[in-house]
């Protein structure tokens, strides 16, 4: 059993003994952590948004934290089966105080997870994660008498209210979208991807979709991690149906990923150059993602005279840059696409209407709109480390011996030789360098990789 602790909220396997797994005992505990951080020292009544994806334990653990939350004296609006985006939408919607999204997104079904938001439906700072993380350990809660206990308010319009967000948005063209006759194959992998995102395709006028694992019953059908190797019934599906084009969605609907019409990927990673394109062509400004993220955003940004911004890995840290350089869009290369104008957090609902928007005017295949963006491939490796050797000495020293090239040492290094890069991150959760490469090929971006393992070895 698996439970780990970080300053961006609680996650773990379900079952086993307290503190080893997520248990009851421990999603109490962590609730009434997160409630008595946000009352902080003052007695105003406090508001909380709940949403949960489709897991088996989703309503046990739901139950669990909206009883904490009450019996701390603070109020819940609990929406029930939602989106990871949803709760963020409705956070501020509702004038709420914070938010809590009951997920493990695309961890398989014996996880879950509690992420917390802050008033502006966004993710809690480090800071604040650490001061919950603070309070969780020093067990410090205080619960309210019977005459102060908090009202539970359940409310299920925010399907409507999230998707209306989205077609108020100026750049979402329902009209074209809905004449240029679209067929789309929808694999939501048994959760609430699978409520949400046909009620988004009807209301951008497409009326040919194909549901595949559409049925919010939490037992997924394959590893709900949207990669192309888990995509394979949904290829399939797409050749069989003669349809123009795959949408899959992890379990709290907060990565988009996309299939081509002939069933080849059109890729996690080109999700967001796509959406960034469009958005570019109508909205020009600065665009960001993470270090790990692929340099054809970068390409496609400077291509309209505009600047990109690399940010640090984490969705935190992509909107602290993001709202630092203005940017009119932004993400991470998962299939995470952030839409300022909407909210800032990663949204799979807004991406599908941007990106349809985009595909409508285009008036292109899929697989043509894909080969019409720079071809990168990224290849993931990693080194295991023993406890004697200094990452932080190791990384200092290949920056320096690539000091001539363009380097950034936002988090951990990040090496620019050309149009290839390498990224060199020390791993929080396990004794390993990760090394992240990209060039125009596998074949070129695996022997990149293999060249600075050798280099960092030797060091070693």
């Amino acid at each position: 059993m698996t439970l780990i602790k970080s300053i961006s909220g609680i996650r773990g396997t379900i079952g086993g003994a307290p503190g080893e797994g997520l248990t009851p005992v421990d999603a109490v505990k962590f609730a009434a952590a997160y409630g008595t951080w946000l009352k902080g020292n003052t007695d105003d009544r406090k508001k909380v948004v709940i949403g949960r994806d489709a897991r088996i334990s989703g309503e046990m653990i739901s139950n669990l934290v909206i009883s904490t939350l009450t019996g701390l004296g603070i109020d819940v609006i609990d929406l029930g089966l939602s989106t990871t985006p949803t709760v963020e939408v409705a956070v501020p919607m509702e004038n709420a105080d914070g938010g809590i999204i009951l997920t493990a997104s695309h961890n398989p079904k014996q996880w879950n997870a509690l992420k917390l938001l802050n008033e502006k439906g966004e993710f809690i700072s480090g800071d604040d994660g650490q001061h919950v993380l603070q309070i969780a350990e020093a067990e410090a809660f205080n619960f309210a008498d019977v005459d102060a206990l908090g009202n539970v308010i359940k409310n299920d319009s925010y399907l409507e209210k999230h998707i209306q967000a989205i077609l108020d948005l100026p750049l979402v063209n329902k009209d074209l979208i809905a004449s240029a006759n679209i067929s789309v194959v929808v694999d939501a992998v048994n959760s609430t991807g699978g409520i949400f995102v046909p009620a988004m395709l009807e209301a951008l006028g497409v009326k040919q979709i194909t549901k595949l694992y559409c049925e919010p019953t939490g037992h997924f059908p394959h590893n709900p991690e949207p990669l192309p190797e888990h995509l394979t019934d949904l290829s399939a599906k797409i050749k069989e149906s003669g349809a123009d084009l795959g949408i899959t969605v992890d379990p709290d609907v907060d990565r988009l990923a996309l299939v081509c019409e002939d069933g080849s990927m059109f890729g996690e990673e080109y999700t967001l150059v796509a959406v960034a394109d469009y958005v570019l062509s109508k909205t020009p400004g600065a665009t960001v993602s993470n270090l790990s993220s692929t340099r054809a955003l970068r390409d496609v940004t400077e291509g309209y005279g505009q600047t990109y911004h690399a940010s640090a890995v984490g969705e935190v840290n992509v909107v602290t840059t993001m709202k630092a350089v203005d940017a009119v869009i932004g993400g991470e290369g998962n299939g995470g696409v952030i839409y300022p104008d909407l909210h800032y957090g990663r949204d799979s609902l807004v991406g599908i209407a941007l990106f349809l928007s985009l595909y409508a005017e285009k008036k292109m295949t899929a697989s043509e709109l894909r080969d019409s963006y720079p071809a990168y491939v990224i290849s993931k490796n990693k080194i295991q480390l023993t406890p004697e050797i200094d990452v932080d000495k190791v990384l200092a020293s290949m920056a320096e011996k690539y000091a001539n090239e363009e380097v950034d040492t936002t988090d951990g290094v990040k090496i620019y030789i050309g149009k290839e890069w390498v990224h060199l991150r020390k791993s929080n959760t396990e004794p390993i360098i990760r090394i992240y490469s990209e060039s125009k090929d596998l074949s070129a971006a695996n022997a990149l990789a293999e060249r600075i393992m050798a280099e960092i070895k030797a060091l070693i």
